[in-house]
């Protein structure tokens, strides 16, 4: 597994022995980065992080910071090693914790984008979508699931084989003349 794209492209990353991590695949990462677009001085939050590689791809592509929240020790080990490797350490912050109270207490606009990525199937994904719906704590949410797995529908869809990406964006209020 490496990073796909920017100024770390092609720099391997670290992946923990863990049967239960499932990191998101080089290609599955490229078509994400390219339905998000544009990175540059983006605030990222990756959820349900594991190796990081969405927070930090998004990094290598001009994001200015990512938050990244997990609570597997294995995946933390791996997520710490990579920040190492890409020397990243200064935009970064791992909090070991769980995501979903981490996302149901996020206020409005507290990144620009969110990545969300947990075990598929779960239900998790089901209450961090609910949760931005309710209260958009990213411009953008994009997230990785199985492609048996019915979610809202959002403004944009693309399936990888087995996987399927659907990302949310926040509608921006319009302002009265």
């Amino acid at each position: 597994m490496r990073i796909v794209g920017g100024k770390h492209a092609g720099r391997d990353l670290t992946s923990p022995k863990d049967f239960r991590v499932r990191p998101t695949a080089e290609h599955v990462r490229a078509g994400i980065m390219g339905m998000v677009g544009e990175f540059k001085d983006a605030r990222v939050l990756d959820l349900f992080a594991g190796t990081g590689a969405l927070g930090l791809e998004a990094i290598s592509r001009g994001a200015k910071a990512a938050d990244f929240v997990e609570t597997r020790p294995s995946s933390l080990h791996a997520l710490k090693a990579n920040i190492g490797l890409l020397r990243m350490s200064d935009r970064t912050r791992v909090f070991k914790r769980d995501a979903l109270p981490y996302a149901e207490n996020l206020p409005a606009n507290s990144y620009d984008i969110a990545f969300v990525d947990p075990p598929y199937e779960s239900k998790m994904l089901d209450r961090v979508i609910a949760r931005w719906l309710a209260v958009p704590f990213a411009r953008i949410l994009v997230a990785e699931h199985a492609s048996t797995h019915v979610l809202p529908k959002g403004s944009q869809t693309q399936s990888f084989d087995e996987t399927v990406v659907t990302i949310y964006r926040a509608v921006r209020p319009t302002t009265a003349l």
